[in-house]
């Protein structure tokens, strides 16, 4: 099977199963605040991320790109969202576009169309140093995303099946780009001794990738004749992967995605510890199905409602959202008491 011919599967496979929902937000609940000193008009939710200013806490995630004229319609359609609502967005592997350069255009369509802002590259922990350099020129990147997807590698058919030296690969990464490295998970979260050894070579910027969302072993087994069932429920939640990096790595900025779709579950991962969110599935299900204008309709409704949630916890800003007390319960809480992660600091803010 071809590469471009596996992407445009992964993404009718992507529609058709949908998300987890079981990403662990429900089991966090804010203590309620009766007298907030806050008001809506002046919540300023902007954030920083790796040196990187974001005029919202909220971004495109990585989702495709190297599929032929469908994938460079997405993208541009998705850029064309993120221009609108002044928002970053990251392309799909770029891998595609390095091994054939016919398929560079469906990535570069997203810098074309939003040519000043935030982008993110994206390539595999299998990419060399030379090729990460070659992806952040194809886009002028703002960042370099290098996502982890050993599982869904490994249920994929035509998947990776080695994957020594890969800390390797990413420290020579960093030393090469001269933008700021985001590693990044890809549906099955993160662990702090993860979140430690990438702290250990310099790394600055996690994206959780939570279980919870787009189910990646789902999808490859879709497309298997033996399945590999038992890695479709691997992997850690959003919300206890979220802890997880928190606790490991104090100077890390953390994004938190898997499964987000809502304002509440932005709120919520930004009390975490969460510096940033990114939207996949859900933002590519409603392109697809309602089109660009209920996209843009949704993603401005979730930023009014960030305000809202932010003003009931009489948070003006995402550093004051961080120190909001919280009541955490659940699987969220018995995987971080089992995992040694003490909780009680979260409700004594």
């Amino acid at each position: 099977m071809s590469r471009a011919k596996r992407k445009l599967d992964h993404i009718e496979h992507a529609l058709s199963s949908g998300q987890e929902r079981t990403h662990g937000f429900e089991h966090i609940r804010f203590v309620h605040n009766s007298i907030p000193d806050a008001f809506v008009d002046e919540v300023d939710y902007s954030s920083e991320i790796g040196g990187l200013s974001l005029s919202s806490p909220i971004f495109i995630n990585a989702m495709t790109g190297g599929g032929g004229e469908r994938t460079k319609m997405i993208n541009q359609q998705l850029a064309e969202v993120a221009s609108e609502c002044g928002i970053g967005i990251a392309v799909g592997s770029q891998m595609a576009a390095i091994r054939d350069p016919e398929e560079r255009k469906s990535y570069e369509i997203v810098r074309q169309t939003h040519p000043n802002g935030v982008v993110f590259a994206n390539l595999g922990s299998e990419a060399t140093a030379d090729q990460a350099k070659r992806a952040v020129d194809m886009l002028q990147a703002s960042a370099l995303q290098i996502h982890l997807n050993v599982i869904q590698e490994l249920v994929m058919p035509e998947g990776d099946r080695d994957f020594r030296h890969t800390l390797t690969r990413i420290e020579k990464i960093k030393d090469a780009i001269d933008v700021p490295l985001i590693i990044k998970e890809v549906g099955y979260g993160m662990s702090r001794e993860t979140a430690e050894t990438l702290a250990s070579i310099g790394v600055q910027m996690i994206d959780v990738g939570g279980f919870g969302g787009t189910n990646f072993s789902r999808i490859e087994n879709a497309r298997r004749e033996r399945k590999l069932s038992y890695f479709d429920d691997w992997g850690i939640n959003t919300t206890s992967s979220i802890i997880e990096v928190t606790e490991a790595a104090k100077g890390i900025s953390v994004i938190s995605s898997g499964g987000l779709q809502s304002a509440l579950d932005v709120v919520k991962s930004i009390a975490l510890g969460a510096d940033a969110t990114g939207f996949a599935g859900y933002f590519l299900k409603i392109l697809m199905e309602e089109g660009q204008n209920a996209l843009i309709e949704e993603i401005n409704f979730i930023h009014k409602d960030i305000k809202m949630l932010m003003t009931a916890l009489g948070a003006s800003s995402l550093s004051e959202l961080k120190e909001v007390p919280l009541v955490i319960g659940g699987s969220t809480k018995e995987w971080c008491e089992q995992r040694g992660i003490p909780l009680d600091r979260y409700l004594k803010r």
